[in-house]
C-alpha cells in the first residue's frame, strides 16, 4: 500500500488511540496517585516544566528519561511500573506495585514521590490517592470488617463493578497524611487488564471530579460579583421610565462592560467544568456498578455530594447569560429612547432656526428697504447737485426737477439691488 496517499496526520491521530493504555496488574497490588496542576493559567503552561520534573524523578531511580514532547509516559523504576500522563491542565503520575503493605493505607507506600520531589513540582496537588487492591475473601464479611476499621461509615460508598467481579470502597475524605482512599476487593481469576481499568478509572473519576469542582469555587465568587451587579442593573431599569438621559446609558454600558468582562473570565473555566463532569459520569457509568448489599453505589454518593455542585455552576453560568440578556435589552430600550428623546430636540431646534430664520429674512426685506431709501436719497441729492444748471434751461425750478427724478432714482436703486441680490444667490 502506497503510504503518501495517508494524511499527514494519520499515523499520529490512530497512536492518539493507543496512548494511553490501561496497566495490566495482578492483585494483590496497591498503586498511589498524584495529580498536579498549575494554579496559573494551567491550559497555557511552559509543559518544559513539566518533563523536566518527571526527568527528575526518572534520574533518582535510574529510569530512562522521557523525550521533550512526551505527552505519555510508562517505566519501571524499581519495584514500581510509573505511568505520567500530560494532560490539558496537569499531570498524574501513577505507580502500581506488587503486594500490599501489611499496615492498609500505610503512609509510606506514598514515600516512592518523596515530600521534596512533591513541593519542587510546577504546580499544586488536586489529586492524592492510594489504591488498595486485594482478592476477595471467600466470606464477604471480611470485607465489612475492614471497610468499618479503614473508612468513616457517613460516607462510605461499597458497590460491585464490572459484572461482580470487584468490589470497591471509599469514603472520598483526605485522611491525615494527605491521601484519598481505596480499597478494590476482586475476585480470584479476575484478568490482570480488568484490574488495571479499574484502578485507572478510580484516579480519573477522582482526578477529573477534583478538576471539575474548581469551577464551584470560581461560581461562587461571580455569584457574590453577580449580586453587587443585579441591584444596580434592576435600578436602572426601573428608571427608564422617568426618561432616558446620556449618563445612565453610559452606566448601563459600564454594567454591559463588567458582565462581559466577568463572562470572558470563567468561560474556560465553566467549559472544562463542563467537559470534565461529563468524563466523570461516563467513568462511573463505565464501571457498571451495582450494590454491594445495603451500602450506597457511587451513583448515589455523586447525586448526594457532587451533582448539586455542578448544578450551582450551571446555574451561576445560566445567571450570567440572563443578565447578559437583560443588559443587551435594556441598553438597546435605552438608546432607542435617548434617539426618541434627541430626536425631539432636534426638532425642536430645526422649529427654532426656522422661526430665527424667518426673522433675519423680514430683517433681511426691512434693511432692503431702507438700503433702497438710503441709496436713493444721496442719489437724488446727487441728481440735484448735477441738474441745477439745467434748471433755467427747462424753464423748471430745481425742486420741481428734483421730485421729477426721485421716481426714477428710487426704480433704478431698487432695480440694482435685486440684480446684485440675485447674482449674490447664483454664486
Amino acid at each position: 500500500m502506497d503510504r503518501n496517499l495517508d494524511h499527514f496526520l494519520r499515523t499520529r491521530l490512530v497512536n492518539e488511540l493507543h496512548a494511553r493504555p490501561s496497566p495490566r496488574v495482578a492483585a494483590p497490588c496497591h498503586a498511589v496517585y498524584l495529580a498536579f496542576k498549575q494554579v496559573g493559567d494551567a491550559a497555557a503552561r511552559d509543559r518544559g516544566h513539566d518533563i523536566a520534573h518527571l526527568t527528575d524523578l526518572t534520574e533518582r531511580h535510574g529510569a530512562p528519561k522521557p523525550s521533550a514532547d512526551d505527552g505519555h509516559y510508562s517505566a519501571q523504576l524499581g519495584r514500581h511500573r510509573l505511568i505520567w500522563e500530560s494532560h490539558t491542565e496537569f499531570v498524574s503520575y501513577t505507580a502500581i506495585a506488587e503486594g500490599v503493605p501489611p499496615q492498609a493505607f500505610d503512609p509510606t507506600a506514598g514515600a516512592f514521590f518523596s515530600a521534596d520531589w512533591q513541593s519542587a513540582a510546577p504546580g499544586r496537588r488536586v489529586t492524592a490517592a492510594m489504591i488498595r487492591v486485594e482478592l476477595m475473601p471467600e466470606d464477604e464479611r471480611e470485607i465489612d470488617e475492614s471497610l468499618s476499621a479503614w473508612f468513616s461509615r457517613d460516607s462510605l460508598a461499597a458497590f460491585r463493578v464490572l459484572d461482580n467481579s470487584a468490589v470497591v470502597a471509599s469514603d472520598f475524605r483526605i485522611d491525615p497524611d494527605g491521601w484519598m482512599r481505596f480499597a478494590v476487593f476482586v475476585r480470584d481469576g479476575t484478568r490482570m487488564s480488568r484490574i488495571g481499568r479499574i484502578i485507572q478509572r478510580l484516579c480519573e473519576i477522582e482526578t477529573y471530579r477534583a478538576m471539575s469542582m474548581l469551577g464551584l469555587d470560581r461560581a461562587r465568587r461571580l455569584t457574590a460579583r453577580l449580586n453587587e451587579l443585579e441591584p444596580e442593573l434592576t435600578a436602572m431599569v426601573d428608571e427608564m421610565d422617568r426618561g432616558a438621559s446620556e449618563a445612565k446609558l453610559h452606566k448601563l454600558l459600564s454594567v454591559a462592560s463588567q458582565l462581559e468582562s466577568l463572562a470572558t473570565q470563567i468561560a474556560f473555566r465553566f467549559g472544562a467544568t463542563s467537559a470534565y463532569e461529563a468524563i466523570v459520569t461516563d467513568r462511573v457509568r463505565a464501571l457498571r456498578e451495582e450494590r454491594y448489599y445495603d451500602r450506597q453505589l457511587l451513583e448515589e454518593f455523586m447525586t448526594r455530594r457532587y451533582d448539586p455542585a455542578m448544578r450551582t455552576v450551571r446555574s451561576t453560568e445560566a445567571r450570567l447569560n440572563r443578565m447578559l440578556e437583560r443588559t443587551g435589552r435594556a441598553g438597546e430600550l435605552l438608546r432607542t429612547r435617548v434617539e426618541v428623546d434627541r430626536s425631539a430636540q432636534n426638532q425642536q431646534l430645526l422649529e427654532s432656526m426656522d422661526r430665527r430664520a424667518e426673522l433675519q429674512l423680514r430683517l433681511q426685506h426691512t434693511v432692503e428697504g431702507l438700503s433702497v431709501v438710503a441709496i436713493s436719497y444721496y442719489a437724488v441729492g446727487l441728481v440735484g447737485y448735477m441738474a441745477a444748471p439745467l434748471a433755467g434751461v427747462v424753464g423748471l425750478s430745481k425742486p420741481v426737477l428734483m421730485a421729477l427724478a426721485t421716481p426714477v432714482v428710487v426704480g433704478l436703486v431698487w432695480l440694482a439691488l435685486r440684480r446684485l441680490k440675485a447674482a449674490i444667490h447664483q454664486s
